[in-house]
């Protein structure tokens, strides 16, 4: 049983039976929402895919979703989503000897997945960009509208779809023309510093990821002197707190979501937060506590901070910043070499489809 709330006031339940928790924690993310300036707490349940059928809860608390290249190279290569990877190569097929067929296929079955997604949340779902075009401002709009287009076809709004892009230089202003010119919303991720989060307010973008565990990770890996940290000296809570301080303060309306998180401690200090990202097994944590969830961040506390100056952002003050913050540089090409390896595997499985 979950109980979260502010002092003891306004509590949200919501129980996961037992029986089905090893399926919870392999196919699904848990989202906890945290409204500013509001008590209490409210659980949204992200899946990652459609696929947990027998997953029930007493009330309708899933409104959102979402992908990354792992995460569908995990599900594609999983019997009981092979039809929807066969529709996708079908789909593919039917293109011939068209250039860019790879890819146009892998972004089908990426839309694919998040079609049936999509037929149980009520919300949106997010679905990324090709981790290889990171650098490549107009090759990532071009490959957003296509995935938007394709969501189109299949009769999905671009409002119900986010896109993810990689916080590079490029990727923010991708997202910045898809936002402006194609109305098509856009979910930043791989993001680790303050240069990137400004970078994404000034671009109004409509959603930042920070990646609080992964901040941790780095610290704990290059200062050996340090085994842990305090909850609220923790590096990614102390960076994702400025993040969210930075954009109240200044009246910034993108949305601040902290992921990747490595233990329940990083959690609750960032309660208050616009959304947290958690794992089933940091929620099973929470689960067992009894303990109320005060906000630590709220709208009020961040505009009352004073030393909190604006930063004029361009490309060179972006770039000059990133280069020194080696955490977040070190992170940023790390998780892009990653989804990029990933997204090469999902290439050459559909390509031996295609030939199939």
């Amino acid at each position: 049983m979950i109980k979260h709330g502010v002092s003891g006031e306004h509590r949200s339940v919501v129980s996961v039976p037992e029986e089905i928790l090893p399926d919870v924690q392999q196919q699904l993310k848990f989202f906890l929402c945290w409204e500013s300036g509001r008590t209490g707490l409210s659980l949204l349940l992200l899946f990652i895919g459609f696929f947990l059928g027998r997953f029930h809860l007493q009330k309708p608390v899933t409104k959102d979703a979402t992908t990354n290249p792992s995460l569908i190279l995990n599900a594609a290569t999983m019997p009981k989503y092979k039809e929807i990877l066969d529709r996708a190569v079908a789909w593919g097929k039917t293109l011939g000897d068209e250039d860019d067929s790879v890819s146009k296929t892998v972004d089908k079955m990426f839309v694919e997945f998040g079609c049936e997604i999509l037929k149980i949340v009520p919300g949106r779902v997010s679905t990324e960009v090709d981790a290889r075009l990171s650098f490549d401002k107009e090759g990532q709009i071009a490959r957003a509208l296509r995935i938007i287009d394709m969501y189109k076809d299949a009769g999905v709004s671009k409002d119900r779809v986010l896109i993810k892009l990689s916080s590079t230089w490029e990727g923010i202003q991708a997202a910045e023309v898809l936002e402006k010119e194609h109305g098509v919303h856009c979910n930043l991720t791989l993001l680790f510093s303050m240069a990137q989060a400004i970078a994404c307010a000034e671009a109004n973008v409509t959603l930042i990821s920070p990646f609080v565990g992964r901040i941790l990770d780095w610290h704990l890996a290059n200062d050996k002197s340090k085994t842990s940290y305090e909850p609220s000296e923790d590096p990614g809570v102390v960076s994702v707190t400025k993040i969210y301080n930075y954009y109240k303060k200044h009246g910034y309306k993108t949305v601040v979501m902290g992921a990747s998180f490595r233990n329940t401690g990083e959690v609750t200090a960032l309660a208050g937060c616009d959304l947290l990202t958690i794992s089933p097994k940091l929620l099973a944590e929470l689960e067992k506590s009894e303990a109320a969830v005060p906000a630590a961040l709220s709208m009020e506390k961040a505009k009352a901070i004073e030393d909190l100056p604006k930063v004029e952002m361009n490309e060179k003050v972006f770039r000059w910043m990133l280069n020194e913050d080696q955490m977040a540089t070190d992170k940023l090409s790390e998780g892009i070499r990653k989804f990029a390896v990933d997204q090469v595997k999902m290439d050459k499985m559909v390509q031996e489809m295609l030939k199939a």
